[in-house]
């Protein structure tokens, strides 16, 4: 099973709480998360990209790095790790993103790969003029069909002419070509997200929800794995948790109780209601999962771990079991000591690393 970090290119990671490690985003803080993640055998780290935070007393990530540039600058101080971007579609046109993608292929030798963010936050467009109205709700994964589209011509073949809806090519040249195929990352869980996904995607990531619960994120992947047999193509799943880990369950439940204790409730509804702008009657839709999901008021979007190293282990090892799923991509309360953790305590514990762990050794 292939391990990723999701680096916290915002302020407070992915904690949405006043109680939990507080700090802000730093090309320093996050170069040494992903050093250090190459170090322990990690096969990917992917940074997010968010244009506005959600504001209240956590100021939650309010304070946000760019995500290509950062990428950039990761990508000269690794070797191995594969390194992930992420594009917001409505903010870069797709010959540019594709020649900056090229770029960061240079500098990186070909682990360079791209997120596609369609784009669900509203406010984030608004705040700049460029938001295209309500029906983009609908129409946002036929824009990045076009979108992708014109990016992989450009990457292999150096020109596009082509005519869509959306955009319009005029004999655009892109030279150089990567180095190697640049790998598509889709985030989807909507019926047209999914579908989208198995026409165009190498990977996609799948929400993970509840605590302790694993495999409960199997039915997704199983949506998953039927589009792509439809497409003929071979999506990897890869699952987005949270793990809070420490010497003993009791301990990594304490930091869990804590970090609820302090839960952004303010910050927690302006997510609610941007998310709840999207009229979409899809069940698979994470703005409609997330309400038959319990309790909504955690202080994160993911499922979590929580639990001693030797818990922690196993329980990722339940996450492998399920079929189509070919990683994880993991957060951490508190990232450097997370990933030292990881690397050190909980990795060489678990079964579906060993055979990633000696191909690395060997």
């Amino acid at each position: 099973m292939d391990v990723g970090v999701f680096i916290p290119i915002g302020n407070n990671g992915w904690l949405i709480s006043t109680t939990s490690p507080q700090y802000l985003p730093t090309f320093d803080l996050n170069k040494e998360i992903v050093q250090k993640a190459e170090g322990y055998g990690f096969d990917f780290a992917l940074s997010m990209i968010k244009l506005r935070g959600y504001g209240g007393p956590s100021r939650y990530w309010d304070f946000n790095l760019e995500s290509f540039t950062l990428m950039a600058g990761l990508a000269a101080v690794t070797n191995r790790i594969k390194i992930f971007a992420s594009v917001a579609v409505l903010t870069v046109p797709p010959a540019f993103a594709a020649r900056m993608a090229v770029t960061i292929d240079s500098i990186s030798h070909g682990r360079f790969g791209l997120n596609i963010v369609s784009g669900w936050q509203k406010a984030e467009y608004e705040q700049m003029g460029i938001w295209p109205g309500e029906v983009f709700f609908a129409d946002r994964y036929a824009y990045c069909t076009e979108y992708v589209h014109i990016m992989r011509e450009l990457w292999a073949t150096g020109k596009s002419d082509f005519k869509g809806t959306y955009f319009q090519m005029d004999d655009c040249r892109l030279l150089p070509q990567p180095e190697k195929p640049v790998e598509i990352i889709c985030a989807a869980q909507s019926d047209k997200g999914t579908r989208f996904a198995a026409e165009y995607g190498d990977y996609n990531f799948m929400t993970s929800y509840g605590v302790n619960e694993p495999t409960k994120f199997a039915p997704s992947v199983s949506r998953l794995v039927a589009e792509t047999e439809r497409t003929g193509r071979n999506v990897g799943a890869l699952v987005m948790m949270m793990v809070i880990a420490d010497e003993t369950d009791e301990a990594a439940w304490a930091k869990w109780e804590l970090y609820k204790s302090g839960v952004d409730l303010e910050a927690l509804a302006w997510r609610s209601a941007q998310a709840g702008a999207d009229p979409t009657k899809d069940p698979f839709a994470t703005v409609n999962v997330r309400k038959l999901t319990g309790n909504p008021n955690v202080p994160t979007n993911q499922g979590v771990l929580v639990g001693s190293y030797e818990s922690i282990a196993r329980m990722l090892d339940e996450v492998a079991t399920v079929p189509g799923v070919q990683g994880v991509m993991l957060t951490f309360d508190e990232f450097v000591s997370g990933v030292e953790n990881f690397g050190t305590r909980i990795q060489p514990l678990m079964q579906s690393r060993k055979a990633k762990l000696a191909a690395l050794a060997a």
